[in-house]
Parts: structure tokens; C-alpha cells; sequence
């Protein structure tokens, strides 16, 4: 199974998604602005903050659409 970890405000997570959709491929896709664990997720997989990424069966298979990607602001944390 495909996971897509993007936001929705980054134009190559859309393109990605549009491009799987086209491909005909079944995926799970993670807004990780909106899920800190997926979020979490992708730091662990990539270690950096550029989505989109694709994961297939728990490997990175790519970062990043057609070369360019955006790059995700970590949340605040309170005190």
C-alpha cells in the first residue's frame, strides 16, 4: 500500500496525488499540518521537513515531486 504524506496548501502534493489518481494506484494520504504523528512519520523516515513523500510498505520511494517540494513548518510548542 501507498502512503502520500503532503499538506494541501503545496502544489507538488496535489500533482503527486493527481499523477497516483491518473496511475490508477490506491494510496492513503496524510496531511501532516493537520496529523502530528504523520508528521512524526516523515521526520523519521526522511529526517527532513519536504513533502511530498511517498512511502511504499514502510520505505521511502520518493521525496519531493519532479524535483521540487515544500517545506513544512514545525508546530510551536507551548510552555
Amino acid at each position: 500500500m501507498l502512503e502520500l504524506y503532503g499538506t494541501q496548501g503545496c502544489p507538488y502534493t496535489r500533482e503527486l496525488r493527481e499523477n497516483l489518481l491518473w496511475e490508477g494506484k490506491e494510496f492513503q494520504e496524510y496531511d501532516v499540518e493537520e496529523d502530528l504523528e504523520a508528521l512524526k512519520r516523515v521526520l523519521d523516515l526522511t529526517g527532513g521537513r519536504t513533502v511530498p513523500v511517498l512511502v511504499e510498505d514502510g520505505r521511502v520511494v520518493q521525496v519531493g515531486y519532479q524535483g521540487r517540494g515544500c517545506i513544512v513548518s514545525l508546530p510551536s510548542v507551548e510552555e
